[in-house]
């Protein structure tokens, strides 16, 4: 027995006397403690098996605190097992714990007398468990954590310095899936003294990043894992938009990658998490600060979102926060009107006071008033408004379908986008109009009195609302079963409320339509009524025929001589047909162009050509152009029962004369005649609104100079050919027309999204160009000297054949790219040099055979130029075979003028560069040529247009003629023989 109690109260002398050599036992914060043995200082009272085995006895620490510890040191007894359990330790939420031993351990060299059986070792153990399992161990349930060494075991000579080290281990458990667990020390022979036992795991503490909370978060599982936290945002502080926070706690118990954040709510800025004061507001959480409330707003409140408005100052919803506060527009101002029988057009300034807004529109109220004064009612929906009734951008309206004879009161309001929300009094501009003579109304009921083969006998009621003395009718009748591209309608007039209507055919289905005429114009057409004519008695003979035949031919004689009171005029063509076995004789009337300067009233001319369009089918978008007579927009057009399409729109602007208004409308009177694929198309106009429109389809590219100038080379021969083979086309149908432009350029060709040109701008009565050297003036008028050909300038001879000469330099600018032709030439050259026989040289790259076709067109002789007709047929034959563009084909019987007899002459003739640059007027560029060393025209020969460019000469159509010549010049030189020239 004394040698195994020595060594244990040498151990325990040693506990209480020596002081420990210890790193320190500060806690860490980010630890949680389940079990600390030496901060409990009443008995542990942990299991020991067997229980002679570990000992608990008390100790101080190098504090001289007591502190309890197990020791145990059976050394000198062999096959040693002697168990150690704690009591249970309930885990939370941890799920990877930290073990952390300290102990001493004897040397077992230093002990006298101890056989092989010493150990220097022991070892740790743990069992999970839900709850507390007894007192009882069982060595099988338990598993092995490690085995515990000492870094430093101490002797019985450590002992006399009163001093040893302690042994500090730690080992990690885990992950845990029990909700406790027990540690076990099972010691095999060795001397050793526990002198404390810590259990824990490491958390990561709550805390505010980013104005989000985050709470007490356990580490993971595993040495590397990190544990993505969603965080909480602040008070007064909200998720930023698709960003929400999140950190992620590490394994040491360590915040980590911050992502998203959380930021201030309206009404709250982040600088000392304060809100906005009095007079300040937020509106939105991305903003950074809080702003001073806006003009007429406040806000007498902390951490506002919004401003208030003053009172009689207003914020329309769709305003932000940030806006002032707006009030209603003042009353327009300066309103006049003019009234045109039951037609009155409105026109204002815009309001002296907008309100602080710059969505100022009008709208228009229009009231019927008896005789007696405030008996007023609102004019109903048979009254139009044009362009619109509200929503007007524009300063004026125009008001039509008004009651003859009646008064009407109108009131002109300016609103804003906040004038709904005012209650205050509306201000407005008003006018009192007493309307005068108006059109008559429909003609709605038509009666058949008689039908037979070739005529049909109507009668009809006088409307019921004449407006006036009615001095005819007009009925107009068309086949029914001709489609609306071949329609042709024809009229007839009654002094009478009854007409018969002759020169029908047989067994055909007629549409008629009828209107009433007074001193105020034409009233509408009335519903149309459907009538087909009787079978033909097949008992006719031949000589009826022939008879009919002649009543037709002079018919069409009759209509040729009253051509200025007809839609179409008809020349007779006679022909043979074969029907049943029967030769049939008739004649056909083809159309022909009527020009509106034959009829009395102008005015006529334009209803008879152009269809009416009511102004609210009509909406313009945006401004495209100007010209003389006002804005050219582009827009939609909707017709009832049909797609909208998108629309030019010509318009004339306010204050025009009556002679303008007649010019302007010219052009629809003519264009309103015309229809082909290669012709601009009238869709109609507005002549009863403001402001008086001319509508037709939309050319997406605009015109085609400009449209080459901008797409300059991009196109192939074929393609310019192509667009060339569309002009002249359009040129032949109006040529066959009888119809002469007289102001064929490239500059009147529109040019649509699909490549297709088309012939525009019908008449003179315009500016033609922004350059007034565009222009030959003579008595007659203005000229495009550029573009006319030599008889049309001298003696003013218009004719088809001129128009032809036209077309020659529409080729050469299409071939060119919009070149300006003749260059920097004055008028005055331009005549000069065409009349003695000076004509356009090819542009770069043009063909031969295109060339040639422009010379045909530039004949000084009229009737040597070709046809439009043979002008379609060379240039079908061009694109059908390509090769034909190689070679020169003429229309002329005989030779036609050089091609360059000014501007490219024989070089031979020259002795130097600077002749040559005289000749072709270029001399201003003589230096730079001189600079850099063309001495000799055989040197200027072998230039390329780079090399033109690199001289300095910058301007396009200088660059073009000088290249030209230089071509021509180089052509010269492969002919000659012996000059030893290499080009």
């Amino acid at each position: 027995m004394l040698s195994r109690s020595i060594p244990c109260l040498w151990i325990t002398f040693c506990l209480h006397l020596c002081c420990f050599v210890d790193g320190g036992d500060a806690q860490n914060a980010k630890e949680v403690i389940l079990l600390d043995s030496k901060a409990q200082q009443t008995e542990l009272e942990w299991i020991s098996y067997p229980p002679n085995g570990w000992e608990e006895i008390s100790g101080l620490d190098e504090n001289y605190t007591p502190i309890r510890t197990y020791q145990v040191c059976q050394v000198m007894e062999p096959n040693q097992n002697n168990w150690l359990r704690t009591n249970w330790i309930e885990k939370g939420d941890a799920q990877r714990i930290f073990v952390e031993l300290k102990f001493t351990l004897r040397d077992c060299n230093s002990l006298p007398g101890v056989v092989g059986t010493c150990k220097e070792t022991f070892n740790l153990y743990y069992q999970e468990t839900d709850s507390e399992v007894g007192r009882s161990l069982r060595e099988n349930q338990y598993v092995k954590i490690d085995t515990i060494a000492a870094d430093e075991s101490f002797t019985q000579g450590d002992l006399g310095e009163r001093k040893m080290k302690l042994n500090t281990e730690l080992r990690i458990i885990g992950p845990l899936s029990r909700r406790g667990f027990y540690l076990a020390f099972q010691d095999v022979g060795a001397c050793i003294a526990l002198v404390s036992v810590k259990v824990y795991y490491k958390k990561c503490w709550s805390i505010i990043e980013n104005l989000a909370t985050f709470p007490d978060t356990v580490t993971g599982s595993e040495f590397s894992s990190l544990v993505e936290v969603e965080g909480m945002c602040v008070s007064d502080a909200e998720e930023e938009a698709d960003n929400s926070p999140k950190m992620h706690c590490s394994a040491e118990g360590e915040w980590l990658v911050p992502i998203g954040k959380c930021i201030c709510r309206a009404g709250f800025h982040q600088k000392g998490d304060a809100s906005c004061g009095r007079g300040f507001y937020k509106s939105s959480s991305q903003d950074l600060q809080c702003s001073r409330c806006p003009a007429h707003s406040f806000n007498d409140r902390e951490g506002s979102w919004r401003c208030d408005c003053e009172d009689g100052y207003y914020r329309a919803l769709s305003d932000p926060p940030s806006v002032a506060c707006t009030r209603p527009p003042s009353a327009p101002q300066n309103l006049v009107y003019n009234i045109n029988q039951t037609t009155v057009s409105l026109e204002w300034s815009p309001p002296a006071d907008t309100g602080g807004r710059n969505d100022v529109t009008y709208r228009v109220i229009c009231r019927r008033c008896s005789w007696e004064p405030e008996e007023c009612v609102p004019c109903g929906p048979n009254v139009g408004f044009s362009p619109a009734q509200s929503g007007l951008v524009d300063t004026y309206v125009t008001i039509v379908d008004l009651l003859a004879h009646a008064n009407y009161t109108f009131e002109v309001e300016a609103v804003n986008g906040v004038s709904d929300l005012s209650r205050t009094q509306r201000l407005f501009a008003a006018v009192s109009i007493a309307t005068g003579q108006a059109a008559p109304s429909q003609v709605s009921e038509v009666i058949k009195e008689k039908v037979q083969q070739r005529s049909v006998q109507l009668s009809w009621q006088e409307p019921q609302q004449p407006n006036g003395v009615i001095t005819e009718y007009e009925i107009k009748y068309y086949e029914k079963d001709q489609s609306q591209k071949d329609r042709i309608y024809s009229t007839v007039r009654s002094k009478s409320t009854s007409a018969t209507v002759n020169n029908l055919k047989p067994s055909t289905a007629y549409v008629f339509q009828i209107r009433a005429f007074t001193e105020a114009g034409y009233g509408t057409y009335g519903p149309r009524v459907e009538i087909t004519t009787k079978e033909e008695n097949t008992d006719i003979t031949l000589s009826s025929w022939l008879m009919l035949s002649l009543v037709q031919f002079f018919t069409c004689l009759i209509k040729l001589v009253s051509f200025s009171h007809f839609h179409h005029l008809k020349s007779c063509l006679h022909h043979k047909a074969d029907q049943e076995g029967d030769e049939e004789l008739y004649f056909q009337c083809t159309k022909t162009y009527i020009d509106p300067e034959t009829y009395e009233d102008p005015n006529r001319a334009v209803h008879q050509f152009a269809k009416e369009l009511d102004a609210s089918c009509i909406k313009i978008e945006r401004v495209i152009g100007a010209g003389e007579f006002g804005e050219v927009c582009s827009g939609r057009l909707k017709l009832p029962g049909k797609r909208d399409v998108s629309v030019a729109i010509k318009t004339l602007k306010v204050g025009y004369t009556e002679k303008q208004r007649r010019d302007f409308l010219c052009e629809a009177s003519i264009m309103g005649q015309f229809d082909h694929p290669n012709v601009v198309h009238l869709e109609g106009v507005v002549t009863r609104g403001k402001p008086v429109m001319i509508v037709i389809e939309y050319m997406e590219n605009g015109s085609l100079d400009a449209f080459l100038r901008k797409h300059d080379g991009q196109f192939t021969v074929i393609q310019l050919v192509g667009m060339l083979r569309g002009i002249a086309a359009g040129m032949r149908y109006l040529s066959d027309m009888g119809y002469v432009h007289r102001d064929l350029a490239a500059r009147n060709i529109l040019v649509n999204s699909n490549l297709v040109c088309k012939v525009s701008d019908f008449g003179l009565s315009r500016v033609i160009d922004d350059d007034p050297e565009a222009v030959y003036t003579t008595t007659g008028g203005k000229i495009p000297v550029r573009w006319t050909a030599p008889e049309a300038i001298q003696y003013r001879k218009f004719t088809s054949a001129s128009d032809v000469w036209s077309y020659g330099i529409v080729m050469w600018e299409v071939m060119s790219y919009g070149e300006r032709p003749y260059w920097d030439m004055s008028n005055q050259d331009v005549i000069k040099a065409i009349e003695e026989g000076y004509r356009l040289p090819a542009p770069m790259d043009c063909p031969p055979g295109l060339h040639q076709l422009m010379l045909d067109c530039w004949q000084k002789d009229r009737a040597e130029r070709p046809k439009f007709d043979q002008i379609v047929g060379i240039l079908d034959k061009m694109i059908r075979n390509p090769n034909t563009l190689k070679t020169p084909v003429g229309t002329c019987t005989r030779p036609i003028s050089p091609l360059l007899d000014q501007s490219t002459p024989d070089f031979t003739a020259f002795r130097s560069v600077g002749e040559w640059l005289e000749a072709i007027k270029m001399e201003r560029y003589r230096d730079n040529f001189t600079a850099a060393g063309y001495s000799s025209l055989e040197s200027v020969a072998r230039m390329s247009i780079e090399d033109v460019m690199r001289l300095g000469i910058t301007l396009v159509g200088h660059q073009k003629k000088i290249m030209s010549s230089i071509q021509t010049t180089r052509a010269q030189m492969l002919h000659l023989h012996g000059t030893g020239v290499q080009v």
